[in-house]
C-alpha cells in the first residue's frame, strides 16, 4: 500500500482521498520531525519556568484569565476534550473523519502547534488500523474551527467515547484500542486543545467535493456536447476568436474543451449549412456559464492548497531558539474558517447556475416546436409521454439545488459569554457544498438520458468523444421503447457520474479532455 509522507507544507486533496478511502497509509515526515520537536521544547520551558500562557495553562475562551496549576494541566486538557464533545445529527462517514484526521495530523506536523509527537503517532496508528471514531456531524460553527467533532474525534483518542465498527455501527473506543495494542492518549498541557482547536472538519467536507467537482464538470461539459450533437446545434460559439477577445480563463478552457469533444464530429458536420442562425442561450452561452463555474472551482482549489497545509490552532507557537521567550507564542485566530466558508457558499452558487443551464437544454430537446424531435422523444407520442417526467426531476433537483445556493457564511452567533462574537459557519457551508454535489449529478444525469436518446432519433454517428460517453449510458439505461419508469436510470446515472469511473474509461479510449 501507497506510504504518503505528511510535513505539513505538500499534502494535496487527492492524497487526503486516498488516505481516506484507505487507498494509503500515513507516516510523519523526518523533515517535520525537528519542527514538531522544537514548538514543544517551548511548551515545556513555559511549564518550568510557570509563565502564564493562553492555550498551556489557562482556561479557555471566556475562561482565558483562570491560571491553572501544573498539577492539574491534563485534567485540564482532558476535560477540555470531555466537555466539548457534545455533536449531534448523523455520524459523519467513515472516509469524511479519515479525511479529517488526516487534515489535523497536517496541520500539527507543520511544527507550529507545540503538541507532543505522541498526539501524532496516536492519529497515525489510528489512521493505519483503520480505527475511526463515531462522530456526530453537527456542533462546528467554523470557529473556534471546529470544536465539537474535533473533540469526539480526540475523545476517542484518549480511549472513550466510541468507534464505527466493521458492520456498520459503533463500538467502545477500548475495544479496538486493545485489539490493536495501543494505549489512550495522555493528554499533556496544550494536546487538547491543538487537537480540537482547527478547520479539520469543515477542511474534509471541502475535499470531498472538490474531488467530485473535478470531474462533475467535466461531466457536464460532456453532457453539453451530447445535448448539441443531438438538438444539432452549432459548434461556432466556441470559435476561439471568441473568447481570445473575452479571455476569462474558465470561458477559454472550456470552450477549447468543447472543441476537442466535438473534433471532427460527423453530425456537425451534416448541418453545417443550415439556416439556423442562433442557438438558445442555453447552447451559445455555455461557455460563458460553464467557463465562470469552472473558475469558482479553480478558486476553491486554489483555497484548499493553501488550508491542508496550514497551522489552524490557537495559540500558535513560533520557535525562536537564539531569543526564547513571550513573543514565541502568539493567540490569533486562523482557526476561523471564513475563507473556506465563502468559497463553499460561492461553488454551491455556481453548481446551481450549472445545473440550471443543464435543465434548460433539457427543455429544448424535449419541445418538438424547438427540437424537431418527437413530443418528449416518445416513439408514440401522445400514447406515450416518453421522458416528460425526467425534465420534471431534473427541476426538483434544480430546486433543491437552489435551496443549497443560499449562503451559509452569513449567519453569525456570539458564543463563549462574548469572546467568540463572530462565527463563520463554514462547516455548514462545506457540508452543504458537499450535499449540492448529489443534487447536480442528478441534473446531468437528467440531461445525459434525454439527450442520447435524442440521438436515437438521428441516423448520423456523433463525435468519438460522445460516442464513448453514449455507450457508458447504454450500459445501465436501455434506449426507450415505449413508456416505462426511468426513475432507477437516473440513479444508476447520476451514482456513475459521482464515482467518476466513466470518464476514465472515455479519455482512455479516444484521449484526454483539456484540464
Amino acid at each position: 500500500m501507497t506510504m504518503i509522507s505528511l510535513d505539513g507544507h505538500t499534502l494535496t486533496a487527492a492524497e487526503v482521498m486516498r488516505i481516506a478511502t484507505g487507498k494509503a497509509q500515513v507516516s510523519i515526515s523526518k523533515d517535520a520531525t525537528p519542527r514538531i520537536e522544537a514548538a514543544r521544547s517551548v511548551v515545556e520551558r513555559i511549564l518550568s519556568n510557570e509563565e502564564t500562557v493562553y492555550g498551556i495553562n489557562t482556561g479557555f475562551g471566556a475562561l482565558v484569565h483562570q491560571r491553572i496549576s501544573s498539577d492539574d494541566l491534563s485534567e485540564l486538557q482532558t476535560n477540555l476534550v470531555r466537555s466539548h464533545a457534545t455533536a449531534i445529527g448523523d455520524l459523519m462517514s467513515k472516509e469524511s473523519v479519515r479525511a479529517m484526521m488526516t487534515v489535523r495530523i497536517n496541520s500539527l506536523a507543520k511544527g507550529n502547534s507545540g503538541v507532543h509527537p505522541d498526539v501524532l503517532q496516536q492519529l497515525v496508528d489510528f489512521l493505519n488500523f483503520d480505527i475511526v471514531p463515531a462522530i456526530p456531524r453537527i456542533g462546528s460553527l467554523g470557529a473556534s474551527g471546529d470544536l465539537a467533532p474535533l473533540s469526539h474525534m480526540a475523545l476517542s483518542l484518549i480511549g472513550e467515547g466510541e468507534v464505527l465498527s466493521s458492520d456498520g455501527g459503533v463500538e467502545p473506543t477500548h475495544i479496538h484500542l486493545k485489539k490493536h495494542g495501543l494505549i489512550p492518549l495522555e493528554l499533556r498541557a496544550k494536546d487538547g486543545l491543538s487537537l480540537i482547536n482547527g478547520t479539520s472538519q469543515m477542511c474534509s467536507f471541502l475535499v470531498m467535493a472538490e474531488q467530485r467537482l473535478a470531474d462533475l464538470l467535466v461531466y457536464a461539459d460532456l453532457a453539453l456536447c451530447t445535448s448539441i450533437e443531438a438538438r444539432k446545434a452549432s459548434v461556432k460559439p466556441s470559435d476561439i476568436r471568441v473568447h481570445q477577445a473575452r479571455p476569462h480563463p474558465g470561458q477559454l478552457l472550456i470552450s477549447q474543451r468543447i472543441r476537442r469533444i466535438l473534433k471532427d464530429s460527423p453530425i456537425v458536420a451534416s448541418h453545417e449549412g443550415c439556416e439556423q442562425v442562433q442557438d438558445a442561450y442555453s447552447f451559445r452561452c455555455a461557455p460563458q456559464v460553464h467557463g465562470a463555474v469552472y473558475e469558482r472551482l479553480m478558486a476553491l482549489q486554489s483555497t484548499l492548497d493553501v488550508e491542508l497545509n496550514s497551522a489552524t490552532d490557537n495559540p500558535l507557537i513560533f520557535p525562536d531558539i537564539s531569543n526564547p521567550g513571550p513573543h514565541e507564542v502568539i493567540s490569533q485566530g486562523n482557526f476561523h474558517g471564513e475563507v473556506l466558508a465563502l468559497t463553499a457558499d460561492s461553488m454551491a452558487a455556481a453548481m446551481f447556475e450549472l445545473g440550471s443551464i443543464s435543465e434548460r437544454r433539457i427543455d429544448q430537446m424535449l419541445d418538438p416546436a424547438r427540437s424537431g424531435l418527437p413530443a418528449f422523444l416518445a416513439r408514440d407520442s401522445g400514447l406515450e409521454s416518453g421522458l416528460m417526467i425526467v425534465q420534471y426531476v431534473a427541476g426538483a433537483s434544480l430546486a433543491e439545488l437552489h435551496g443549497h445556493a443560499a449562503p451559509r457564511s452569513i449567519f453569525s452567533t456570539s458564543t463563549s459569554a462574548g469572546q467568540e462574537d463572530h462565527v463563520s459557519m463554514g462547516a455548514t457551508a462545506c457540508w452543504n457544498v458537499l450535499q449540492a454535489t448529489n443534487r447536480l449529478s442528478e441534473v446531468l444525469a437528467c440531461e445525459f438520458i434525454v439527450a442520447c436518446q435524442a440521438l436515437e432519433f438521428n441516423d448520423v454517428e456523433p463525435s468519438d468523444f460522445i460516442v464513448a460517453m453514449k455507450q457508458r449510458i447504454r450500459s445501465v439505461v436501455e434506449p426507450l421503447d415505449g413508456d416505462r419508469s426511468t426513475s432507477s436510470d437516473i440513479i444508476k446515472v447520476a451514482n456513475e457520474l459521482l464515482e467518476s469511473k466513466w470518464l476514465a474509461r472515455v479519455e482512455a479510449e479516444v484521449g484526454r479532455l483539456p484540464r
